[in-house]
């Protein structure tokens, strides 16, 4: 999401070493968002 411009890139460096929840939670979303466009892009 960060790359595509949708969310700020602030307070979450390292998402994967960070101890919030939350930020893990954005994280995954983000990559499930990439997967499924990825997966249903069309040939």
């Amino acid at each position: 999401s960060m790359v595509m411009g949708m969310a700020p890139v602030v307070g979450v460096p390292l998402p994967l070493l960070s101890y919030g929840g939350s930020a893990m939670m954005v994280l995954l979303v983000g990559f499930g968002l990439v997967q499924s466009a990825h997966v249903h892009r069309p040939r």
